[in-house]
């Protein structure tokens, strides 16, 4: 079986088993939900678009810990040896982030969708504004997915996965704050995005690289 083969049986597995448990699936839409219902409700009007813009990625950051940070953290040590068997640490890795990327993408999309019934959309650029939110959930899910499986050979010590992601997420939530105000302005500064656009590939990238070195050595472990 070809790496591609392997890569893409290991992603329609985890696939199976999120479909299995649909209860997970549905209690994260609802916590997305009624978080921006409760914000809705706290507001007396309709958040100007800073406000709405920071409520936005603070809130996605939430639904990426309840999201993707479990990936790792819910594989019991004799499941981890039978994958071990079955797939090399670089193919397992990569059929994680796929996976995680592709969750959290849906759940931006309806967390779109809530902002937009609850919260308005004072977006100028929504096009713009759909590639960055895009863009904002592949970085998200590729750093946590990496922190979830470091935290997962500590003891599946959860805590370790905001101690370590900390230090990334702060700078790459200020980038995607910063690069999606400009949906929001009426003159669109088409230098800044690239350069910002630049900044976040270029983690993203780095990001995926430590995954594939670091994780075969937590693979051995």
């Amino acid at each position: 079986m070809s790496n591609f083969s392997k890569i893409q049986a290991l992603v329609k597995k985890d696939v199976m088993l999120e479909m299995r448990q649909q209860h997970t699936f549905y209690g994260l839409i609802l916590y997305i939900a009624s978080t921006i219902f409760i914000i809705y409700l706290a507001l007396p009007d309709a958040p100007e678009a800073i406000t709405w813009n920071t409520l936005f990625w603070v809130i996605q950051l939430f639904i990426c810990v309840n999201t993707v940070a479990k990936s790792f953290l819910q594989d019991s040590r004799g499941r981890m040896l039978y994958y071990y068997s079955l797939a090399s640490p670089v193919q397992f890795i990569l059929a994680k982030l796929i996976f995680n990327i592709f969750l959290l993408l849906i759940m931006t999309l309806i967390s779109i969708l809530f902002f937009f019934v609850f919260l308005g959309f004072p977006v100028v650029n929504p096009a713009i504004f759909m590639v960055i939110s895009v863009l904002g959930g592949i970085s998200l899910s590729l750093v946590f997915t990496l922190m979830s499986a470091i935290a997962a050979k500590a003891q599946h010590n959860a805590s370790l996965i905001a101690i370590l992601g900390f230090p990334v997420i702060l700078p790459l939530l200020l980038l995607l704050m910063r690069l999606s105000k400009l949906a929001f302005a009426e003159v669109f500064k088409e230098g800044a995005v690239w350069q910002l656009t630049g900044i976040i590939i270029g983690l993203d990238a780095l990001v995926v690289t430590l995954a594939i070195i670091l994780f075969p050595f937590l693979w051995k472990d």
